[in-house]
């Protein structure tokens, strides 16, 4: 199949685009280099592989583009940690809006004037902000209260596109929802705020590179935002693609929607201590709790059966795993002035 990918150039989407073009598809990416500037990746070579550098708000240029696929993954957004969510509450909201409204007007065209078979939206864990059932279900969204921060908020709304391009247009979707991804290539963003934990600023308020930084850094005691007790599922970045890779590829994933994760769950207080042993191995944890953000999820834990059932997906990395191929990195970036 030849599949378009917005925000190519993204963390998430970089794995995506490397499994895609791996299992032996097409892939045209699509770019504007907003967020870390200009990059390049191991596939730019790949022959099966077409980069657009462009707005993925440009419903003219999105139309061009698809009138030769198969596929759409609407993967471009506006994202940060969660101190971004702060500092952007009301550009996230608007430009993501945006963003995904351009998509869906050319993935419609695409699928009634074209080929276009499927729309797969990246949705977040986040529209289960204010969930209280846990493992988290999907279906969960329609039941719980809504998200809180403007940027589950608009992850919600993608799912209500969706919904609303099949029962107006018959465009067939698939919307799959990451539960903390990690992985290589996630770097400082070119407008981020620079916040303070301890002695060290953070680069982007995600976890785990932000307690790499401050482990890397030498900071004793190591600064924990919160209570350390928050649950989360970090889940790698190659499993992360192929789980939505095999979303895209599944017949019975039409109109659905699906969690990808690991099913392991770990507290933000047992990935410092990993962390810290791994970096200063034989020396004692020491952690401080700093004041929390508002919008820091207290427990986010999905119930990974449906993928399991319908896809034959299973998350195969565990953190430690992960955590050996991230930490070099991120002290490479480091040295680099990148984080």
């Amino acid at each position: 199949m030849k599949v378009c990918v917005t925000g190519s150039a993204g963390f998430i989407m970089g794995y995506v685009v490397e499994d895609l073009l791996r299992a032996g598809h097409e892939v045209i990416g699509i770019d504007n280099f907003s967020k870390y500037g200009e990059i390049t990746r191991s596939y730019d070579s790949n022959s099966r592989y077409q980069f657009v550098r462009g707005d993925a708000k440009d419903a003219e240029l999105m139309r061009q583009v698809l009138a030769d696929c198969d596929i759409l993954i609407g993967g471009a957004a506006k994202i940060g940690g969660i101190s971004y969510f702060h500092q952007f509450a009301y550009d996230l909201i608007a430009e993501n809006e945006r963003i995904i409204a351009a998509a869906f007007d050319a993935a419609i065209w695409a699928h009634r004037e074209a080929h276009l078979q499927r729309m797969v939206v990246v949705s977040s864990s986040m529209v289960f902000e204010s969930a209280t059932t846990f493992p988290t279900p999907e279906g969960a969204q329609l039941t719980s209260p809504p998200p809180v921060s403007t940027y589950g908020f608009q992850k919600l709304a993608c799912e209500y596109f969706a919904r609303g391009a099949w029962e107006q247009y018959q465009l067939p979707y698939t919307i799959v929802r990451p539960f903390n991804c990690v992985g290589i290539g996630e770097s400082r963003a070119l407008n981020a705020p620079e916040i303070l934990s301890g002695n060290v600023k953070l680069a982007m308020s995600h976890v785990v590179p932000d307690l790499v930084m401050k482990a890397l850094s030498g900071q004793r005691p190591l600064h924990l935002l919160g209570s350390g007790n928050q649950v989360r599922h970090y889940t790698y970045g190659g499993d992360v693609a192929r789980g939505i890779r095999m979303a895209m590829e599944s017949p019975s994933a039409i109109n659905e929607d699906f969690n990808i994760s690991t099913g392991q769950s770990t507290t933000v207080l047992q990935l410092a201590e990993l962390i810290w042993r791994k970096v200063n191995p034989g020396e004692k944890f020491s952690y401080v709790c700093d004041p929390p953000y508002p919008h820091d999820v207290q427990m986010r834990v999905p119930d990974v059966r449906k993928a399991r059932d319908v896809l034959g997906f299973n998350a195969r990395v565990g953190l430690d795993v992960v955590l050996d191929e991230v930490l070099p990195w991120i002290a490479e970036q480091m040295k680099l002035g990148r984080m």
